[in-house]
């Protein structure tokens, strides 16, 4: 090559094979992240952990054998790639973590892939219920402050704050339609395509346009006609009223099925699980 040539030209040829070195890593990331994913839930389930299960999270049981299997899996890599935080004097055990992400893996079982909850970072565990304070304008237009009592809360940052005592109270009577790790991983699921506003990501046109009616018309009537299934609180807002209906979803799916046929229809299309065949 000619010296005037390489001297030239050899500057640009080092940028541009570093611009296809990156965009070769980057293509080849989602690659690298579902391998590694794998290769967590391949390792054998700690016994300490199916004891948790058997004794936390009586819902698991009800899993056919593959969906157990599965679940097992997805807690292993939930628990490798999220952090647990305990806040106000809660310790962060075994127990808490394993019964936390059992939940939590539970409306990712029909999934294709291993992707687990990707804007995720932190779980907030609380010993019991946690104060939040809140600023919203009065009718007037000045802005009041006012402090919540909250049993759970997601964050679009990457957050999902629990407290403790009401998992454990959910997680121990799995037939009544109250869950509050399902009804916040919910939430984070809503907030994966923005906002939660109670239309979580689907493909197609067609899809979301169904979904949109047959929720819509099921909260229409929520606030119409009190359900002694499906909880009033879901009533407030569209966003509320898909955690709630995930919870008895899960929970209670024959009754939600017979109640209410074309909302379950949808559950069951978006999570790609059938809960009233287990």
């Amino acid at each position: 090559m000619d010296a005037g040539f390489a001297g030239t030209w050899l500057p640009l040829l080092v940028v541009l094979g570093g611009l296809a070195l990156a965009a070769a890593v980057i293509k080849g990331q989602p690659w690298w992240a579902e391998r590694r994913r794998s290769r967590q839930g391949a390792r054998p389930f700690p016994l300490a952990w199916r004891r948790i299960l058997r004794r936390r999270v009586p819902l698991a049981a009800r899993l056919p054998a593959a969906l157990q299997l599965r679940l097992k899996r997805q807690i292993q890599i939930f628990l490798a790639d999220k952090t647990f935080i305990g806040c106000q004097g809660q310790s962060i055990s075994d127990d808490v973590r394993v019964t936390i992400a059992a939940l939590a893996c539970l409306p990712l079982l029909g999934q294709v892939g291993t992707e687990c909850y990707p804007r995720l970072r932190q779980v907030l565990v609380y010993p019991s219920a946690f104060v939040v304070e809140r600023e919203h304008p009065d009718a007037a237009g000045l802005v009041q402050q006012h402090r919540r009592a909250l049993a759970g809360e997601s964050w679009g940052q990457g957050q999902v704050i629990l407290a403790w005592d009401e998992v454990v109270r959910g997680a121990a009577d799995p037939a009544d339609g109250r869950n509050v790790v399902l009804h916040e991983f919910a939430h984070q699921i809503d907030q994966d395509s923005g906002a939660a506003d109670g239309r979580p990501w689907q493909p197609g046109a067609a899809a979301r346009r169904r979904w949109a009616s047959v929720m819509g018309d099921a909260l229409d009537r929520l606030r119409c006609e009190p359900s002694a299934l499906i909880d009033a609180y879901g009533a407030s807002e569209p966003a509320e009223f898909f955690a709630v209906v995930t919870e008895v979803f899960f929970e209670r799916p024959t009754e939600l099925a017979t109640e209410a046929p074309a909302v379950y229809a949808e559950l069951a299309g978006f999570y790609r699980l059938d809960p009233a065949s287990w």
